[in-house]
């Protein structure tokens, strides 16, 4: 039983459906890679397969459009995998179960991956209808966007020859991102011995929070659970000696930390105390983060007694040093545009090894001087407690076109369509487009989507209706390209 199957547009949905049967996670993506190359053979399509799993299907034009420009279709294959706390999903394994409230789509327990899945979709329902109007076709997937657009900056792009590229992987309809930030993966680690300790166990765990992507909910005033972990022990102190043995939050680098937990050894009294602590923490965080995160809670539990290495007490105020003065969150706002975001950071991920506590950020700026100087910042940081400092993943801006030729025609189209302008906008969030634009000269890239709700997140919604609206809107501007 399908469940998408009486959804218009039917063949967008059938191959949205089809690619949720296909587990997708980043870092997992050869047999949807080897699904797409299949298609391709099947449609006696032209098709690129990389050595890192990217593929490019390409399709001639249709009759008339001969000599109109060569236009680039293009999203990503990879998913993120987060799953709700009872959730039995393997995402390695396990295609994701799809149910429909209202207008939208969702996933039971887990991410729905409409983050990029719809932008296959589209690619997928265009290449294999022979009677839509359009240029020449280059359908570009890529892997691995979603941990440092590592697919796009593997991709040789020689083989391409568009002018124009329609960028699929926004997630609000009726927006035409004309230009998107820069940015890394920062990733630290700081050195950490331990010592053997016998006491009562406490686990503190932070739960509650909203979370989010870094990118597009930055600016949404969300607290990131792992900082307010560390608050939290920071401010405890008052409350007696405890020791840390574990210490952990956050999954993605560029997702905000919904949940933390830490696990510590203290007295009966001391753990007590802590957790009345907690109680107070909590309301007080709830009035912070008013709007944002009402459901924010501090818990602490008790674990009984045992003997468990915990952090030497240096080590100890390394970790909670470190994670109380790292730059965390908006770092600038832009200049020029109201309401954007130039410089950003999200610790993402943070986990307390036998070796180190290491962190894992996405830092973002669509000025790269200003990407630089907090990276920068970030490894003095982690230097001057004697950790060491590596960059991963790091991508270009994309910079706003002043002379674009592609955006009066997308511009025109979406008038003659919805009978209002559209926004033309700079998005904060990192798009593939800047790495695109790098290796083309001169290419044209606008980047669009239908709506979408808390992606990165087990929250995540696809509109329906928007899905057709945008169908429509991308097959009458690739009919104006002639």
């Amino acid at each position: 039983m399908r469940v998408l199957e009486n959804l218009q547009p039917k063949r967008v949905f059938y191959y949205f459906e089809e690619i949720t049967k296909i587990p997708h996670g980043s870092g997992n993506t050869k047999e949807i890679s080897d699904y797409l190359v299949n298609f391709a053979k099947e449609h006696q399509l032209r098709w690129i397969q990389d050595e890192s799993n990217n593929v490019i299907i390409f399709k001639p034009a249709s009759k008339g459009y001969e000599n109109a420009p060569v236009v680039m279709l293009q999203g990503h294959m990879d998913m993120v995998c987060e799953k709700t706390a009872d959730s039995a999903h393997d995402f390695t394994k396990d295609p994701l179960t799809l149910k429909i409230e209202g207008d939208y789509i969702t996933a039971e327990g887990t991410t729905l991956g409409g983050d990029d899945g719809i932008a296959v979709a589209y690619g997928l329902a265009l290449l294999e209808d022979d009677t839509l109007e359009h240029p020449a076709l280059e359908v570009v997937i890529t892997v691995d966007e979603e941990i440092g657009l590592l697919g796009a900056t593997a991709l040789d792009a020689t083989p391409l020859k568009a002018q124009y590229l329609l960028n699929l992987d926004s997630e609000e309809e009726g927006y035409l991102w004309a230009g998107c930030a820069g940015g890394m993966t920062a990733v630290s680690e700081i050195p950490v011995r331990y010592q053997e300790y016998t006491d009562h166990k406490w686990k503190i765990t932070v739960s509650g929070l909203a979370g989010g992507h870094s990118g597009a909910e930055i600016d949404k005033n969300r607290a990131n659970a792992t900082l307010i972990l560390a608050r939290f022990l920071k401010e405890a102190k008052e409350q007696g000696e405890y020791a840390i043995s574990e210490l952990s939050g956050g999954l993605k680098d560029n997702a905000i930390p919904r949940t933390a937990s830490a696990l510590v050894l203290a007295d009966e009294e001391t753990g007590k105390a802590l957790s009345a602590y907690a109680e107070v923490f909590t309301r007080a965080l709830r009035t912070e983060y008013t709007g944002s995160d009402q459901g924010i809670t501090v818990t602490v539990e008790a674990q009984g007694e045992g003997t468990e290495p915990v952090l030497h007490p240096v080590s100890q105020e390394k970790v909670l040093f470190f994670l109380l003065q790292y730059p965390n969150g908006i770092q600038k706002m832009c200049g020029f545009m109201d309401g954007l975001v130039e410089t950003s950071c999200n610790l993402g991920i943070t986990n307390l090894t036998p070796q180190a506590l290491v962190g894992s950020a996405s830092v973002r700026s669509s000025v790269g001087t200003a990407k630089k100087a907090l990276s920068d910042k970030i490894a003095y940081l982690t230097e001057f407690l004697g950790g060491e400092y590596q960059i991963e993943g790091d991508y270009p801006s994309w910079e706003y076109k002043q002379d674009s030729s592609l955006r009066p025609i997308m511009v025109e189209v979406f008038r003659e369509l919805y009978h209002r302008e559209p926004e033309v906008k700079v998005i904060h969030a990192g798009l593939e487009c800047g790495l695109f634009y790098e290796k083309i000269p001169g290419l044209d890239c606008v980047s669009l989507g239908p709506n979408m709700q808390d992606i990165h997140t087990t929250e995540e919604k696809l509109s329906i209706s928007s899905v057709e609206r945008v169908w429509t809107y991308l097959l009458e501007v690739l009919k104006k390209i002639k």
